[in-house]
């Protein structure tokens, strides 16, 4: 395969804990560090969320997001940032009352979960177009809401990353590009292994491959212990792929990774075993459409 292939790496996220991966990042200076070693590893994209540094727990502080990017800029201009905005989009219902919101609940204004990307402005930022259960919340993403975010994001010249965890996660992201709200070619990443979303196998990965956008540039990950196998399919498929501490807390059967780096070389060296190689940042830029700042 003559095409380079774009590593993301998902540095932290907002619902691994770290109970359940004991070298977790959590503050900024953490995240930054092992996101500067993931670059070094090979990953020319680190995903970014930061976390509340008393409870460890997702967060929209524009002033973590603010150290964090600046954290990794004084020590590497090179890599390509993506901040999520997945961060206020899940609701708790009530047992008692459910149109009430329970604790745990983050759901809120559009504008609130881009307020980071249009004062830092990094390359990509996500745009996640799930509805669905996912642990003990919901997380919905409104129609209306999906509009208003990407209307903002276009605004600040920041390139929107489409995850999808299900199929009819797509039709709408169809229906956007129809009515023009998202520009072609898209960024698509699909998530699979997330309890009821799309199970992370070849057959739904191939399937939901076959319904994109022509011109479409596509990534997929798998969770869990279904990491390494679905970085793998995706190379074969003709994608680009993600691995992270976000995504699974093992560097194999048993064994607790030790960073994210480590992840990253691992990734690195399935796709190296398969034929491919890595892109470095400014040949994912190209591959992208983005322009280098």
């Amino acid at each position: 395969m003559s095409r380079k292939t774009i590593l993301t790496c998902a540095v932290t996220g907002n619902l691994m804990t770290p109970d359940i991966s004991p070298n977790l990042p959590v503050t900024p200076a953490q995240i930054a560090e092992q996101a500067l070693d993931a670059a070094k590893a090979g990953a020319s994209i680190v995903h970014l969320h930061v976390r509340n540094l008393e409870t460890a727990k997702g967060s929209m502080d524009l002033a973590l997001y603010r150290e964090l990017v600046e954290r990794i800029r004084e020590k590497n201009e090179d890599v390509i940032l993506n901040l999520t905005t997945g961060e206020g989009g899940r609701f708790v219902p009530s047992k008692g009352d459910p149109k009430i919101a329970d604790a745990g609940s983050t759901l809120c204004a559009p504008e609130k979960r881009v307020a980071h990307v249009e004062a830092l402005k990094p390359e990509i930022c996500t745009l996640d177009f799930n509805t669905m259960w996912s642990g003990q919340a919901s997380v919905i993403n409104t129609p209306w809401n999906l509009e208003a975010m990407a209307e903002r994001i276009y605004a600040a010249g920041v390139k929107p990353e489409i995850e999808i965890f299900d199929s009819g996660d797509l039709h709408m992201v169809k229906d956007f590009v129809a009515r023009g709200i998202i520009k072609t070619p898209l960024m698509v990443q699909m998530v699979l292994g997330v309890r009821f979303g799309a199970v992370a196998n070849p057959a739904t990965m191939a399937y939901l491959v076959s319904q994109l956008p022509q011109g479409t540039e596509w990534a997929a990950f798998g969770i869990g212990r279904m990491a390494f196998p679905m970085l793998a399919q995706a190379f074969l498929l003709g994608g680009h792929v993600r691995i992270g501490m976000e995504d699974t807390a093992f560097i194999s059967k048993g064994e607790h990774c030790k960073s994210n780096a480590q992840l990253v070389e691992k990734g690195v060296s399935i796709i190296d075993s398969l034929g491919g190689s890595i892109a470095s940042a400014d040949e994912a830029r190209s591959i992208l459409g983005i322009t280098p700042r």
